[in-house]
């Protein structure tokens, strides 16, 4: 296996020279030789677009710290076809780490990976004082890392740090490993999603904390990837960490293929807008998503929504949110959901268990059992609004009970307690409230 370090092409450490080139050379001289390893070694490097090639494991060793550069001209653009042109946001900016149409492709090492998301967010103060609404994008920002097309993908140990925007996005990748990696992002910054498997299968993502803005991880099909890729499936999350001031797990709302059999297991939801965020809108279908032994808490943060242009973010507190509705100003109808079941969910949280389906769109076969749920008031803001962005139904005021269905069928609750603690205008202690439904089944526990 060869093995080099990219001080033997040519990079110059102190993060003030441009090491494109060099970093390129050196990965392209291993991938020649039939794969091994690019060592970058302690210090600090800056770089503009790099492309890793296959059977190349790109490491960073402990003290590396490898810097995307925020200038426009150093940064590839993504390839963008005729037919990709406004199906999807976030497809501008290129990226500054890829790869597509590769085999057996590593990042790893105890270094990290420095996307100067520090220098691209700023805050206007906009939330009238309390400085939690997402900040503003004031220069331009890359993904940090984008994957394409690439069968046999480790991502193990490294530290991605400052993303500007996602952070890591794997698009029609096979066989993934990320592992064991820590992502910490401005936990107010627009667009920095943690981990984006989309139109991916048979990943396995394990022992990771992620600290961010945007959803901490979320599974997708954009039109694009789903055009070229296919659905995404058998994806397994696990052992994981999860700040966001949106959700920790999101499952759309870019649904334009098939998204299922999805697990997420044994992770601590750490102060997020939403525990579990599952969208339809684009005409795919989700199913068979099974979420179990969550614990942690979530609230709601402060929006900007009074004034015009000012953003906000997705999610007022909801544990568990299940939204089957179209997009606003779209004819096509969302797409379906089915077979969701949830168990062993201890949270505290400020909103309710949300279940929003249409009657032409309903949701199907909703099993949730041994859910522990105490509603606290631990925000800045107020309570009783009901948020289904992005729909035409929007956000709205509304009492909150502990779970809200609407045009579910066939749906069961068991071995589950709700307790209401301290005084909120927007809950009166009411467990369930339903419209539309079918085939439910009920019943909650008295706390002992």
């Amino acid at each position: 296996m060869a093995e080099c370090s990219i001080l033997d092409y040519g990079a110059r450490e102190g993060g003030e020279v441009n090491c494109a080139a060099a970093i390129q050379a050196a990965i392209d001289a291993v991938h020649a030789q039939g794969g091994g390893r690019v060592r970058i070694p302690a210090g600090r490097f800056l770089s503009g677009s790099v492309l890793i090639k296959s059977n190349v494991d790109l490491h960073l060793e402990s003290g590396a710290v490898l810097v995307s550069s925020l200038k426009e001209e150093d940064i590839s653009p993504f390839p963008v076809d005729d037919a990709d042109q406004g199906t999807v946001d976030g497809w501008g900016g290129g990226f500054f780490l890829g790869a597509a149409h590769q085999k057996n492709v590593t990042i790893s090492g105890l270094g990290t990976i420095d996307g100067q998301g520090d220098k691209v967010f700023t805050d206007p103060d906009v939330d009238q004082g309390f400085h939690e609404c997402p900040k503003r994008v004031s220069a331009f920002r890359p993904r940090m890392i984008l994957f394409e097309d690439i069968e046999n993908l480790t991502v193990q140990d490294v530290t991605l740090k400052d993303a500007a925007f996602w952070t890591l996005h794997m698009a029609g990748c096979r066989h993934v490993r990320i592992h064991d990696i820590r992502i910490v992002n401005d936990d107010r910054g627009a667009n920095n999603d943690g981990i984006d498997p989309d139109s991916c299968q048979d990943v396995v993502i394990s022992g990771c904390m992620v600290s961010t803005g945007d959803d901490a991880i979320v599974v997708k099909s954009t039109a694009p990837m789903a055009r070229r890729y296919g659905p995404s499936e058998n994806i397994t999350i696990s052992g994981c960490v999860l700040h966001s001031r949106d959700s920790a797990l999101k499952i759309g709302t870019e649904t334009w293929g098939d998204i299922r059999n999805i697990v997420l297991s044994d992770c601590v939801v750490d102060r997020c807008s939403r525990g579990i965020g599952i969208w339809v809108r684009d005409g795919g279908t989700v199913e068979n998503i099974q979420v179990h032994h969550l614990t942690g808490s979530t609230r709601r943060y402060a929006d900007a929504y009074d004034i015009p242009g000012a953003p906000g973010w997705w999610g007022k507190g909801e544990p568990l949110f299940v939204s089957c509705t179209p997009r606003k100003g779209s004819d096509r109808k969302p797409g379906r959901i089915r077979n969701i079941s949830m168990d062993h969910v201890q949270l505290t949280c400020e909103s309710c268990v949300f279940l929003g389906g249409e009657e032409d769109s309903p949701i199907e076969h909703v099993r949730l059992s041994d859910l522990d749920l105490t509603f606290r008031h631990t925000g800045t803001q107020k309570g009783g609004l009901f948020d289904e962005q992005p729909s035409a139904r929007h956000v709205y005021p509304h009492r909150i009970p502990a779970l809200y269905a609407r045009s579910v069928h066939g749906l069961t609750l068991r071995d589950s307690q709700a307790r209401f603690e301290g005084e909120n205008e927007a809950w009166d202690g009411t467990l369930t409230e339903t419209e539309a439904c079918s085939g439910v089944r009920i019943a909650w526990e008295e706390e002992a």
